[in-house]
This record gives C-alpha cells, sequence and structure tokens, in this order.
C-alpha cells in the first residue's frame, strides 16, 4: 500500500480540485434539502457536512486511507461555507431542480476522484471503480436518508448508472495510459453529462416485472 503522501502526488491537483467541488455541491445539495424542510443554521451545517464527506468517508474506511476531512479542515470549512451560502441566499434564487443538478456536478467529480484515490492506494481497477461509485452515492443517499426523502436508489432514474460510468470509464482510460488529469476530466464531464441527460429526459433503467 502507498504512504498517502505518495498515494496524493499520483492523483495531483487537477482531481484535488474535483474533490473539492464535488465536496462543495453535494454539501449545498445537502443545504438545500434542510431549507426544504425550513429547518435551522445547524440543521443546514449538519446535512451539509453529512452529505459532503458521507462518500469519501466510507470510501477511505474501506480502503485502508486516513479518513480525509479528520486530516484536513479543508473539506469540513467547504461543507460550512456551502451551508452559510444557502442559508443567507433567498429561496426564490433556487429552482425546484436545483438540488438535483448540483447532485449531478457532485455525482461525477466525486466518483472520478474516489476511483482514483482508491487506485493510487494499489486497490484493482474494477474494485477502485465502486469505490468510485461508493464517493458518488453513499453522501447522497445519507442525505435523502436524513431528509426523509425517497432515496435516490429507489427511482429508476440513471444515478448510480452515471457514477459507475465515469469511475469505470476512468479506469478505463487510465489502463490505456492517459495521464490522470485527462482521464479525470473527461470521465467527469461525460458522467455528468450522462447524469444530466438523465434529469432532462427522466431516462432510466427498466424495472423488475416479476418475469412477465
Amino acid at each position: 500500500m502507498l504512504s498517502p503522501a505518495t498515494a496524493f502526488q499520483q492523483i495531483g491537483p487537477v482531481l484535488e480540485t474535483l474533490s473539492i467541488v464535488g465536496i462543495f455541491v453535494f454539501a449545498a445539495s445537502g443545504a438545500l434539502a434542510a431549507a426544504r424542510l425550513g429547518q435551522t443554521l445547524v440543521t443546514f451545517a449538519f446535512f451539509a457536512l453529512v452529505t459532503g464527506v458521507g462518500g469519501g468517508t466510507v470510501r477511505d474506511l474501506l480502503i485502508g486511507a486516513p479518513v480525509f476531512w479528520v486530516h484536513d479542515p479543508v473539506p469540513a470549512i467547504t461543507c460550512m461555507v456551502a451551508a452559510l451560502l444557502i442559508w443567507f441566499t433567498p429561496r426564490r434564487f433556487w429552482s425546484d431542480r436545483a438540488l438535483d443538478w448540483l447532485d449531478a456536478i457532485g455525482l461525477a467529480a466525486f466518483a472520478v476522484f474516489g476511483a482514483a484515490k482508491a487506485m493510487s492506494y494499489g486497490i484493482p481497477p474494477f474494485v477502485a471503480a465502486m469505490m468510485g461509485v461508493v464517493t458518488g452515492c453513499v453522501g447522497g443517499i445519507l442525505r435523502d436518508l436524513l431528509a426523509h426523502e425517497p432515496s435516490i436508489l429507489l427511482r429508476p432514474e440513471l444515478y448510480v448508472t452515471a457514477a459507475a460510468f465515469a469511475s469505470g470509464l476512468f479506469v478505463i482510460l487510465r489502463w490505456c495510459g492517459l495521464d490522470v488529469p485527462v482521464a479525470g476530466l473527461i470521465a467527469a464531464v461525460l458522467g455528468f453529462l450522462l447524469r444530466a441527460v438523465a434529469i432532462w429526459r427522466s431516462i432510466g433503467l427498466p424495472t423488475y416485472r416479476g418475469g412477465r
């Protein structure tokens, strides 16, 4: 297993930026969920933190890495900034689908970063792609549970599929020899576009029909 310093050298500044972007927009989506419920600033902050770092926390525990936001104050500060931004922004500035679009950006960014970090810690490529899915999806799942909303996992929209596409594409592009920044940007953009089309056109996977 690589040391944390060596691992982060391999990830590079582009994917570190993707991670911060993912944390911010996921945290904002958590704060928006609290806003829909008319909650206090404390609840805004808690929702933002859980949504922003939840997926990465589970990923780090699974791959044996130091939990990222415990050893670096930037992610937690980013979550608090997102919560304050939503708190002080008039509700009319946010459309009814703002949470979905913020979530789509965070999903793609986190899925790629999660796969990259797992690979940097010596996790096999296939499992690393799964760690990308965990990173991208768990925060949103926790947010929905806290807000008592139907989990995104129970909706037929392309959500986990978009995360798997982004993280899997990153792994494939790295296997083909593309540099980490290039592979990361391509995978994140295409993963976001897939999720965006699913939101725009309400595209989903077929549901189970009992063999009929």
